[in-house]
């Protein structure tokens, strides 16, 4: 039970790519940071929090900014889901060296490193205490991870998701351009579209409130937030139906 009266049994956190690379740095992938948020998750997970990831690829890819360029948006989108799977494993490893128990699915099928997604098995998993990692977006083109962290939640039947990013909510406009900027404490999806402000795409945001399942975006940067967050404390923005 955390300080707002929330309890979460089961959550999917969503997790950017460039989340998992040191600013400014030209790795992909920091073994320091995806240790830190391992660490944070392993913590939370011992509550007895039923947690599914989403990861992104934007350290590696993003397939809109390839079709943009000329390459095919499909072919685009496939190396993205791949670069999904790379940040997936990296994370898997870094839970596992924490005595975490994680699984890595993935929506295409790569049987050497991921089991494919079946939901009755993610489900068992995560029943059972194994975090699992939900890896190469829905397995279509043009689909982001937002969406793929709204689908995984609805077939897990999640009571939330968790979004982290590098900023600490949702605001009125982007707060590093805007100084006068305002942060929502909570907001509907409903304001969300309309104001078009660029929390998650409309297909993520019409799955979340068909199923209504709310939305909590919090900053990543802050030690300790991932675990504050599973905990069900106040941070960031809620968004929901109502």
């Amino acid at each position: 039970m955390g300080e707002t009266g929330r309890f979460f049994k089961r959550a999917i956190l969503k997790l950017s790519g460039e989340a998992l690379r040191e600013p400014g740095s030209t790795d992909n992938i920091s073994p320091e940071i995806v240790g830190r948020i391992a660490g944070e998750i392993a913590t939370a997970s011992k509550r007895g929090v039923e947690l599914g990831i989403v990861v992104g690829g934007g350290n590696f890819w993003r397939g809109a900014a390839a079709s943009a360029r000329g390459m095919d948006r499909p072919t685009a989108d496939y190396v993205g889901m791949m670069a999904t799977v790379m940040n997936a494993l990296a994370l898997q490893a870094a839970l596992e060296e924490q005595g975490v128990m994680c699984v890595v699915q993935s929506a295409i099928e790569m049987k050497n490193v991921a089991e494919p997604f079946i939901r009755r098995k993610a489900n068992r998993h995560l029943a059972n205490q194994c975090v699992v990692i939900f890896a190469a977006g829905t397995g279509s083109p043009f689909f982001s991870t937002d969406t793929t962290a709204a689908l995984r939640a609805s077939e897990m039947g999640a009571d939330v998701i968790l979004k982290a990013t590098m900023v600490d909510g949702v605001y009125t406009a982007d707060p590093k351009t805007d100084p006068s900027a305002t942060r929502y404490e909570t907001i509907t999806f409903h304001e969300c579209m309309v104001q078009r402000l660029k929390v998650m795409d409309a297909t993520a945001f019409s799955l979340c409130m068909d199923n209504n399942i709310p939305i909590i975006v919090f900053d990543l940067g802050e030690d300790g937030n991932i675990e504050r967050a599973l905990r069900g404390e106040e941070l960031g923005t809620i968004i929901q139906s109502e």
